[in-house]
């Protein structure tokens, strides 16, 4: 798969969004209560390609109509590298970022999309936790639901462009029991 180098425009929305997210990242929960993570998540048995199998809209998505993909893989610096891809009506589009656990159960991640000069600011850091996960027979994860501790932002994630309706429902449960508001959740179009 190629992709094409975001436009200025893209790439200066992105900048915005993501110092705007430094609102964000300080687990607020808007209803109260934080949503509950996995109690451990296995760093090498979660890198690899992940499928957006739907989400809860965001700004720097809206030009997103299918095919999302989040890649992550380890760094040097024991860091994670997140590779955001998605198609456009142009074409591909792709965001680097970079993220790391925030504790010892690695289900809490931190992720900045900010520039590599950018990122060492205190601003642009946005949560990312593992609210639920299934693993094959082989302790590989197969999906994942993620989420924000504000509730503004979820992701059901596969290791494939589909995803069985049980499991679906089941996150979509669990999201609901974590305090999530899903009427404007939707499916992401994988062709």
């Amino acid at each position: 798969m190629s992709y094409v180098k975001p436009a200025k425009s893209l790439l200066f929305s992105i900048i915005a969004l993501s110092a705007l997210s430094a609102c964000t990242a300080t687990p607020t929960p808007t209803n109260g209560t934080a949503p509950t993570t996995v109690s451990q998540i296995r760093l090498d048995d979660y890198l690899g390609r992940w499928y957006e199998i739907g989400r809860l809209p965001m700004s720097f998505q809206d030009k997103c109509t299918h095919n999302v993909t989040a890649t992550y893989s380890l760094k040097d610096n024991g860091k994670i590298n997140v590779l955001n891809a998605c198609a456009t009506k142009d074409g591909m589009t792709s965001v680097n970022g970079e993220a790391y656990a925030t504790d010892e159960t690695n289900a809490k991640l931190r992720v900045s999309f900010l520039p590599s000069f950018l990122k060492k600011l205190p601003i642009g850091k946005a949560n990312y936790w593992v609210l639920a996960s299934d693993q094959d027979t082989s302790g590989r994860y197969t999906s994942a639901l993620v989420g924000t501790p504000n509730h503004k932002y979820l992701w059901v994630l596969s290791r494939t462009p589909t995803l069985d309706d049980a499991t679906y429902e089941r996150y979509l449960g669990i999201a609901k029991q974590n305090g999530y508001e899903l009427s404007k959740f939707t499916k992401t179009p994988q062709k």
